[in-house]
């Protein structure tokens, strides 16, 4: 791994990394999620890898359907929640 440090002046040294061997169903498949995302490559790379890494708590998972079924408030996912309870119950009578 190629690894180049480039400073600025707002925050810590930067660093710029070089991957290499990138196998052509990974290439594809990021540059699927780059489309699917609509941004650069590097900011989808650096963004999977900061939730891959554990390193975005606090920050919800959007798998980007929300602009074409809306979301949920908390509230709205609590009740369907409790309203599908029952479905998952298991019905002893059926597994004798």
């Amino acid at each position: 791994m190629h690894r180049m440090i480039s400073m600025n002046a707002k925050t810590a040294p930067a660093r710029h990394l070089t991957v290499r061997n990138v196998a052509p169903d990974l290439s594809r498949a990021l540059d699927a999620e780059r489309r699917r995302r609509g941004t650069s490559l590097n900011r989808a790379v650096l963004d999977l890898l900061r939730r891959a890494l554990g390193l975005e708590a606090g920050r919800p998972y959007a798998n980007g359907l929300g602009k074409f079924a809306g979301d949920w408030t908390a509230a709205e996912a609590r009740r369907f929640e409790r309203d599908i309870a029952v479905f998952e119950q298991i019905d002893e009578d059926l597994w004798k």
